[in-house]
């Protein structure tokens, strides 16, 4: 039997694995040099001032939530249509996660939709760049016009990139804090779990180092509250050799995005993604929306290709939220991809027959 065409394969090389029993040699596990460099590397890919590494990502996101004081009696704006770890960082810090629809053509935060839910309470806004996708510029404007903080949600956005008054900037730095996620099925990974926190706040930055560390500034004093939330020497050191390889390995997902786009560009039937202008898309995800899913999932296992269904319980509609006056509020558009959508491998780890096995089962739909 042939093999099956992977959802994701996770890049590990001989320099890795070198880099990795190096550093576990070394003797220096944790709080060293392989993370300073890797704060260092990753601030100046995204051209951050300040990106501390960390645990994972859904670390990285209650991290910055407790950084603004985000707390219990508050509420933050964030779309339903995207992984559970978004609402439920806001809920851990006792706040309260409002709910939002998504764009009909882009499938990012609502500029509209989250515009009708600010209100007196609202402390922040939580914007996701979504399966590679930059949000809607508008959600910055947005957070600007009301002095609202605006955390970013990187988590599947290494190497996004928005135009913002002619000039590109990587996610990590579309608002005052970004969030990613180096898990292994991400565009990067560290070799297990872990994250990253970016900003160009200097201030903030400053208390990220201390955060993620018991609340230390690099005494043994704890001058506020924090926790372990450091990534080990290790994994820093896989995410430095990763870190080189990621335009490289992004400029193979567009590649691969670009092949199936051309394939389904005439389908009657199947609607596929699109990109934004003036931005550029990571392609953490590609995925496709269809009247017949459970149809389409089965065609793909009957041709040996691994697909899913993507978020098809958005966050409102989780049993965690049962209690939450939105738990069957109705939101036309994340509704509509929620009982659509199909994920078809798009990774940088697919081999050319791997890719080519795709086109031929896409051009046969």
């Amino acid at each position: 039997m042939a093999a099956i065409v992977p959802m994701a394969r996770p890049i590990w090389t001989e320099e890795m694995r070198k880099e990795a029993i190096e550093t576990l040699d070394s003797g220096i596990w944790v709080k060293g040099p392989k993370n300073r460099l890797f704060s260092d590397t990753f601030g100046q890919y995204c051209k951050a001032s300040a990106a501390i590494p960390c645990s994972s990502g859904s670390t990285a996101l209650y991290v910055a939530l407790s950084l603004l004081g985000i707390g219990p009696g508050d509420e933050v704006i964030l779309p339903s249509f995207t992984f559970i770890a978004t609402a439920t960082s806001v809920s851990l810090t006792g706040a309260k996660p409002v709910f939002a629809d998504v764009e009909n053509e882009f499938w990012c935060l609502c500029p509209d939709d989250t515009r009708l839910r600010i209100n007196e309470k609202t402390k922040a806004i939580l914007g996701v760049h979504l399966f590679g996708q930059a949000y809607h510029p508008r959600i910055i404007e947005l957070a600007k016009e009301f002095g609202l903080p605006l955390i970013e949600d990187a988590a599947q956005a290494h190497g996004t990139e928005l135009m913002i008054n002619g000039i590109p900037l990587k996610a990590g730095t579309l608002g005052d804090i970004g969030c990613f996620s180096f898990f292994p099925t991400k565009n990067m990974a560290v070799g297990g779990e872990g994250g990253m926190i970016t900003t160009n706040n200097v201030e903030l930055g400053k208390r990220l180092h201390t955060i993620v560390n018991h609340g230390r500034d690099g005494s043994l004093i704890s001058q506020e509250l924090g926790t372990n939330l450091r990534m080990p020497e290790a994994m820093a050191a896989i995410g430095n050799i990763q870190l080189k390889y990621l335009d490289e390995w992004l400029m193979k997902r567009s590649e691969i995005a670009e092949k199936y786009l051309l394939t389904l560009n005439q389908h009657p039937e199947i609607i596929t993604p699109k990109v934004r202008n003036d931005s550029k898309h990571s392609w953490h995800q590609f995925c496709i929306l269809t009247p017949n899913p459970s149809n389409i999932l089965q065609y793909f296992e009957n041709q040996g290709i691994s697909t899913r269904r993507i978020y098809q319980q958005p966050c409102h509609l989780h049993p965690v939220y049962k209690h939450h006056e939105q738990y069957q509020e109705t939101f036309p558009v994340t509704d509509a991809l929620s009982q659509s959508m199909v994920s078809i491998p798009v990774h940088h780890g697919l081999y050319d027959y791997e890719i080519e096995k795709v086109v031929t089962a896409l051009s046969n739909l």
